[in-house]
C-alpha cells in the first residue's frame, strides 16, 4: 500500500467532488500564467504544489518504462519541456514590478505546447525527467510544477550560457533547492523592513526639505541598499579585508548613508550650503565630487559581527567616479587586485583572492550602451587582472533619461552582454526584497566557490524623472500613469508581513516613526552648525610645491653586478638562440667605451628599483617582449614554453615584479591600473600603449581620473604612462602620442610630462618616478617613449652617465655650444627631432656652426623656465629662438611652449616655429612625403639651403 501523500490529510482534504474538478482547473490556469488566477490561490498553489487527482485516493504506481513507442515519445516530450523551463523560465518570470513586458517565450513553458496532458505527466516517474529530484516529488507532473515553481517566480536564471558543466549543474541545483540560499527567518525579516523603511524615508526626507534639488534617488530599486549589506555581511564572513565598490550617481546618496556610513547632518549641509540651488549638487552632493574618505582616504572602516565571539574588520570603498558612469569599473577592478597581492617577495606578487571583492553597481541603460563594461568583462578571467570574480548588480529601472530599452539596446536583456563572457544571471523583481536577498546569497557563494563574475539584474523603476526636477510624464506617460499608483517597496512587504502575521500595523507605524526621527534630528543638528564641515572631513593635504631632486644614480660596479644577473638564467633553460646572441650583446654594455641602449637602461632602472624595495607592475599590450622586440623581460624556454623573468631572480631583492601582456584593450588596461596604483601607492605602476596614437582609445580614463583625479578628489596616482611617439614615415595611427593632449591638461603640478633623447634620461627619470611611490608629492608621469631610438646608437649612454648625475629637463646638443656668446640661433625641440638634427651636424662636422646652438626639452610639463633662462642668459648675440617639432603646427608642444618662450627671450628676440604646417590628421601615410617634409625641417632649422621648397611634391 503506498503511502499517502500528507497533503492529502491536510491542505487538499476539503476539496471535494465539484470543487476538487474547480481547484484543478484553477490549477491548470495558474500553471499557464500565475496572474489569471486570484491571489489566494496564487499563494495556496505557490505553496502546496498541485491538487491530488482524488483527495483519498492512493497514489497509483507509476507504470516502467515500456516498448511503447508512443510513451517513450510522451517521455522524451516532458524531458524537452523540463529542459526549456530551466533554460527559458526567466521569460514568464514575474520579475517586472510594474509588468511591462511580455513573455515571448511563454509557450513553450506549458505541456500542452509538446502534446502532453495532465494525465499523461502524472503517469510519468519524476526521475525520468528530473535527476535528483527531491523526494517529495514523485510524478512528471510534480516536476513540473516545482520546476516553474523555481524558474518563474520573482526571481529568475538564466545560465543556460555558462558551459562549465560542473558550474551549471552547480547553479541548476542551487535555483531548483528550497532550502538554498537559506530563507530569511523572522528577525531577519524585521530587519529587512526596517532597512527599506530608513531608505525610503531618507529620500523622502531630501525630496520634501530640499525641494527641487537634484539627487538621483534610488527610489524604485530601494532594495539595492539591503543587498549591498548582504553583501557585506557575506564578504565579512568569508573573511574579507576589503570591499571595492562601484557606482553611477542613481542612489549614490543613500548608499553613502546607509553603506559607508556618511552621517545625515553632513549629507544635509552640502545641500543647505549649496552656493546655486538650481545647479548645485548636479549630482546630489558634495560626497559624489569629492567622495567618502572616513578615516583614510576613499576609506571607511566598518565591523561586521560574523558569529558570536568574533569580529571581522571589513573596510569599504566607495571609489570616485566623474559622470561618464561606467568608466569607474576597471579603477575598482584594479583596487581589488592591488588589495589582494603581497608584493614583499621577489616573483610575482601573491594572489589571495579571499582578501578583497569587487562589487560594481551598474544602470541598465549604460551596462550595454558603453564598451567600458564589456572591456572590464573582458579582463576578469585574464591572469594579470584576474580578481576572483565581482558581483554585478544591473540598478535597472527600465529607461535611461528619457529614453525607452528599445531604444538603447539591441538585446531583451539589459544584463544579455554578460552571457559571452558565461556570466551567471539572475533577474529578480525589486518589489520582493527576500528574492533580492536570495540572489545576493547566491551571487555570494557562487564568487566565493568559483571565483568568477556573477551578475544580478535588479528590475524595478524610477519613481521620479531623470532627477527631481524632471517631469518624467512627458515621455513616460503610461509607464509614470503605471508608478503614480504603485505602492512602494516598503508597503509591499510590509503588508506581506502583515498578513503572515509577522508584524502589526503598529509596529510599521514605529518603524516610520523613528526613522523619520533620526532624520529630523540630524537635521537639526545641522542648522544649529554642530556637524562637522564635509569637506574639510574629506580633503587630503598634497603636496603642491615642485618635486624635489632624489639621487638616482647608482654606482657602477652595482650596475655590473645586476648586468650579470640580468644576463644569468636557470640551468637547463634553453633561450631561443637568436634572442641569446641579441642578449650577450648587453653584457659589456657598462664596460669604458661601451654603451648602454634603451632597454638595458630600462631594465637596470627596474632591477636597481626592486632592489631599493619598490614592487613593480607593468602592463599593455605585449610589454613583456615589447612591442619593438627590444625588452624581452619574460623568456621562453625554447624546447619547453616554460617562462622565467631575471628579475625575478636579483640578490637582495624585497618586492615583487609583474609584467602582463594585457587584452587588446586601452581604456579598461589604463583604468584598471591607475586604480592599482591608488590602492597600492607604493607600487611602482606602468601602462604602455602598444604605440602612442592608442591613447586615444584611454581618453576619458586620462581626462576625468589621471588628469583631474588629484584636484577633484585629492587622489594620488604615481602611475607612469609610456606612448611610443616619433615620426618615422608609419602614417597617422603610428606616429603621435598626442603630446599636445597631455599638454594642454596639464595644469596645477599635476602631473610630469617628458619627451627623452637618450637611454641615462630614462633611467634616471624612471627611478626618480619610483621615489615618489607613497609619498604626498606623487604625480603621474607621461613619457613620449621612442620607436626608432629604441636601437639609435646615438640614443645610448655610457655606463658613467648611469653611475653618476641625474635627470636633466634639458640638455644641450653636445656638438655644439663652444662659443656661447656667438650663438645666434637657438633651436629649442624635444625627442626625436633632436637626434634628426644631431645626425646632420654630425655628417657637415667641417662647417662653422659657432652661430647655432641646440636645446633638447626633455622635461616639457612642470616648464623648465629656470634652467631654459640659465641657458639663454649665455647667448649674449641671440637674435632668434627657434621651436622645431616633427608635429604639424597644431599638434606637439608648440602651442604650449610658444608662450611660455616668449616670456624668457630677451628684448628683440624672436620666437618662430620650423615644423609641419597645420593638419587634421598626424601625420602622412606616405612614406616619401614624410621622408621630404622631415628633410625640410630639419634642413630650416640648421639653414643647410636658403631656398627650401616648402611645397609637398605631388606623388
Amino acid at each position: 500500500m503506498a503511502a499517502k501523500d500528507p497533503y492529502n490529510e491536510t491542505v487538499w482534504s476539503k476539496y471535494y467532488g465539484p470543487n476538487l474538478g474547480y481547484i484543478q482547473e484553477k490549477y491548470e490556469q495558474f500553471v499557464k500564467d500565475p496572474t489569471l488566477v486570484e491571489h489566494n490561490y496564487r499563494d495556496l498553489f505557490t505553496l502546496s504544489g498541485p491538487p491530488p487527482l482524488a483527495p483519498d485516493a492512493e497514489q497509483a504506481p507509476l507504470p516502467v518504462v515500456s516498448g511503447d513507442t508512443e510513451w517513450l515519445r510522451k517521455a522524451v516530450r516532458a524531458s524537452k519541456l523540463i529542459a526549456n523551463i530551466r533554460i527559458h523560465g526567466h521569460m514568464a518570470a514575474n520579475i517586472d514590478p510594474l509588468d511591462r513586458g511580455n513573455n515571448p517565450m511563454a509557450k513553450y513553458l506549458e505541456y500542452e505546447t509538446y502534446d502532453l496532458t495532465r494525465e499523461d505527466l502524472m503517469a510519468m516517474p519524476a526521475s525520468l525527467i528530473w535527476e535528483n529530484a527531491p523526494n517529495d516529488v514523485h510524478t512528471a507532473w510534480d516536476a513540473v510544477h516545482r520546476m516553474r515553481q523555481a524558474y518563474t517566480q520573482t526571481i529568475a536564471y538564466e545560465f543556460g550560457h555558462v558551459r562549465d558543466e560542473q558550474e551549471l549543474r552547480w547553479l541548476n541545483s542551487q535555483a531548483e533547492s528550497t532550502s538554498s540560499p537559506a530563507p530569511l527567518n523572522n528577525t531577519e525579516r524585521k530587519e529587512l523592513l526596517k532597512r527599506l523603511i530608513q531608505v525610503e524615508q531618507f529620500e523622502t526626507f531630501l525630496h520634501k526639505t530640499f525641494v527641487g534639488q537634484k539627487r538621483f534617488s534610488l527610489e524604485g530599486n530601494d532594495a539595492l541598499v539591503p543587498m549591498l549589506d548582504e553583501i557585506v555581511r557575506a564578504a565579512a564572513h568569508d573573511g574579507a579585508e576589503h570591499i571595492l565598490m562601484g557606482m553611477a550617481h542613481r542612489g549614490r546618496l543613500n548608499v553613502l548613508a546607509h553603506i559607508l556610513g556618511k552621517p545625515y547632518d553632513i549629507i544635509f549641509s552640502e545641500f543647505h550650503h549649496s552656493p546655486n540651488k538650481e545647479l548645485f549638487p548636479s549630482e546630489g552632493s558634495m560626497g559624489i565630487n569629492y567622495g567618502w574618505t572616513g578615516d583614510v582616504k576613499y576609506h571607511l572602516g566598518a565591523d561586521r559581527a560574523v558569529r558570536e565571539g568574533e569580529t571581522v574588520r571589513t573596510r569599504i570603498t566607495l571609489a570616485n567616479n566623474p559622470s561618464h558612469l561606467e568608466f569607474v569599473n576597471p579603477v575598482v577592478e584594479g583596487f581589488t587586485r592591488a588589495a589582494q597581492e603581497d608584493r614583499s617577495t621577489p616573483g610575482l606578487p601573491k594572489l589571495n583572492t579571499n582578501k578583497a571583492m569587487a562589487v560594481l553597481m551598474h544602470g541598465d541603460a549604460a551596462f550595454p550602451g558603453e564598451g567600458i563594461v564589456a572591456e572590464t568583462l573582458n579582463i576578469g578571467k585574464l591572469k594579470g587582472y584576474q580578481n576572483g570574480g565581482t558581483v554585478h548588480i544591473i540598478v535597472n529601472n527600465r529607461i535611461g533619461f528619457t529614453t525607452e530599452s528599445e531604444d538603447s539596446r539591441s538585446t531583451h536583456y539589459a544584463s544579455d552582454l554578460a552571457k559571452g563572457y558565461e556570466i551567471p544571471i539572475v533577474h529578480v523583481n525589486a518589489d520582493d526584497p527576500e528574492a533580492c536577498i536570495a540572489a545576493v546569497r547566491l551571487a555570494s557563494a557562487y564568487r566565493n566557490l568559483f571565483k568568477k563574475d556573477f551578475v544580478i539584474d535588479l528590475i524595478g523603476y524610477r519613481r521620479h524623472g531623470h532627477n527631481e526636477m524632471d517631469d518624467p510624464e512627458t515621455t513616460q506617460p503610461i509607464v509614470y500613469g503605471k508608478v503614480r499608483n504603485h505602492p512602494t517597496v516598503y508597503k509591499v512587504y510590509a503588508e506581506r508581513l502583515q498578513e503572515e502575521r509577522v508584524i502589526t500595523a503598529e509596529d510599521v507605524t514605529a518603524m516610520n516613526a523613528e526613522a523619520e526621527g533620526v532624520l529630523q534630528q540630524a537635521f537639526d543638528k545641522m542648522k544649529e552648525g554642530k556637524h562637522k564641515n564635509a569637506e574639510a572631513k574629506t580633503s587630503v593635504a598634497l603636496d603642491s610645491a615642485p618635486t624635489p631632486k632624489r639621487p638616482t644614480a647608482v654606482p657602477l660596479d652595482n650596475l655590473q653586478e645586476i648586468n650579470r644577473e640580468l644576463l644569468s638564467v636557470p640551468d637547463g633553460f634553453q633561450v631561443y638562440p637568436k634572442l641569446e646572441r641579441i642578449l650577450q650583446r648587453r653584457k659589456d654594455a657598462l664596460n669604458d667605451g661601451e654603451r648602454v641602449d634603451w632597454a638595458l637602461a630600462e631594465a637596470l632602472a627596474f632591477a636597481t628599483i626592486l632592489k631599493d624595495g619598490t614592487p613593480i607592475r607593468l602592463s599593455g599590450q605585449d610589454s613583456q617582449r615589447g612591442t619593438f622586440a627590444h625588452r624581452h623581460l619574460v623568456l621562453h624556454d625554447s624546447d619547453t614554453g616554460a617562462l622565467f623573468s631575471p628579475l625575478h631572480q636579483l640578490k637582495d631583492s624585497s618586492a615583487s615584479f609583474g609584467v602582463y601582456n594585457s587584452p587588446l584593450s586601452e581604456a579598461s588596461v589604463l583604468g584598471y591600473e591607475y586604480g592599482y596604483n591608488v590602492f597600492a601607492p607604493e607600487t611602482f605602476v606602468i601602462w604602455e600603449a602598444q604605440y602612442g596614437d592608442f591613447a586615444n582609445a584611454g581618453q576619458v580614463i586620462i581626462d576625468q581620473f589621471i588628469a583631474a583625479g588629484r584636484a577633484k578628489w585629492t587622489q594620488r596616482s604615481n602611475l607612469a604612462i609610456l606612448l611610443p611617439h616619433g615620426y618615422e614615415g608609419q602614417g597617422p595611427e603610428h606616429s603621435s602620442g598626442r603630446l599636445e593632449r597631455f599638454l594642454q591638461l596639464s595644469a596645477e603640478e599635476n602631473w610630469t610630462v617628458a619627451n627623452l633623447t637618450c637611454a641615462s634620461q630614462y633611467f634616471h627619470l624612471l627611478r626618480r618616478q619610483a621615489a615618489l611611490c607613497g609619498r604626498s608629492d606623487a604625480r603621474p608621469l607621461v613619457v613620449m617613449a621612442p620607436k626608432s631610438l629604441i636601437r639609435n646608437t646615438r640614443s645610448t649612454s655610457p655606463g658613467a652617465e648611469l653611475a653618476s648625475g641625474s635627470f636633466q629637463p634639458v640638455l644641450p646638443e653636445p656638438l655644439l655650444g663652444s662659443k656661447p656668446g656667438e650663438v645666434k640661433r637657438l633651436v629649442v625641440c624635444s625627442g626625436k627631432v633632436a637626434i634628426d638634427l644631431q645626425t646632420e651636424l654630425d655628417s657637415a662636422k667641417g662647417q662653422d656652426w659657432s652661430w647655432l646652438h641646440i636645446l633638447r626639452l626633455e622635461q616639457l610639463y612642470p616648464f623648465p623656465e629656470r634652467e631654459l633662462a640659465a641657458h639663454l642668459s649665455t647667448f649674449r648675440s641671440l637674435q632668434e629662438i627657434i621651436w622645431v617639432q616633427e608635429e604639424p603646427k597644431n599638434m606637439g608642444g608648440w602651442s604650449y611652449a610658444e608662450p611660455r618662450l616668449r616670456a624668457i627671450a630677451p628684448q628683440n628676440v624672436k620666437v618662430q616655429y620650423i615644423g609641419r604646417p597645420e593638419r587634421s590628421s598626424p601625420a602622412s601615410g606616405y612614406a616619401d612625403v614624410h621622408s621630404f617634409e622631415q628633410r625640410r625641417i630639419v634642413t630650416e632649422a640648421l639653414k643647410l639651403n636658403s631656398q627650401v621648397q616648402a611645397a609637398v611634391p605631388s606623388s
